[in-house]
């Protein structure tokens, strides 16, 4: 049965990643790009006490290069390899929040790791909201293949329902991210591992 608290959701499919000690897990939050997953990560961070780490901003230390211009160098098969590597050894260190990048969770190798090793949030966000604040930013390699709005409205098509495998699910508005991170907050305490007495219903 899922479990609804202040519009954040546990995914059906959240048991297939649920094990004991949850609560030593890092948090990985997915979503496309604009969802706010930096942004909403720090605040996360901060409230839970914990380090805050950027998936992009690690590959971008290894690499010496920026996101765009890996893809410009290498495309994107050789960035999703680093990707790749850089998350799982990221999850096999302490307890964090890990922001990742729009297309890290497709992988399906990625999504496997962070199912055995993270609790998955989902950043779901309008393609409204998307549009316009990917628009301040002209930094986003897949946005400069065509029209931004109709890439990111085949992105959410093709990658929403792979997105909704997420342990759980947090809408991502115009509001401040502090209503983001409540939201988050409130759904990792309804976890039945984070939570023993829930456990217990």
């Amino acid at each position: 049965m899922s479990m609804q608290r202040d519009d954040a959701v546990m995914s059906e499919t959240a048991g297939e990643s649920t094990v004991t000690d949850l609560d030593h897990r890092s948090i990985v939050l997915v979503g496309l790009m604009g969802a706010g997953k930096s942004s909403v990560g720090r605040r996360l961070a901060a409230e839970l006490g914990l380090p805050f780490k950027d998936a992009d901003t690690e590959i971008e230390k290894a690499s010496n290069l920026s996101v765009a211009e890996f893809f410009e160098q290498h495309g994107e098969e050789a960035f999703r390899k680093g990707e790749r590597q850089v998350i799982a050894r990221l999850l096999a260190g302490p307890r964090h929040v890990l922001a990742t990048g729009g297309g890290a969770y497709m992988d399906e190798e990625t999504r496997s790791l962070i199912a055995e090793k993270g609790i998955s949030v989902w950043l779901r966000a309008e393609l409204d909201v998307l549009y316009k604040r990917c628009m301040k930013r002209n930094n986003r390699p897949l946005l400069k293949k065509g029209n931004p709005r109709d890439i990111l409205k085949n992105l959410m098509d093709e990658r929403y329902p792979v997105y909704g495998l997420a342990d759980l699910t947090a809408d991502s508005g115009e509001g401040p991210h502090e209503i983001v991170v409540g939201k988050i907050t409130t759904a990792l305490a309804s976890m039945p591992k984070l939570n023993p007495a829930a456990s217990d219903q």
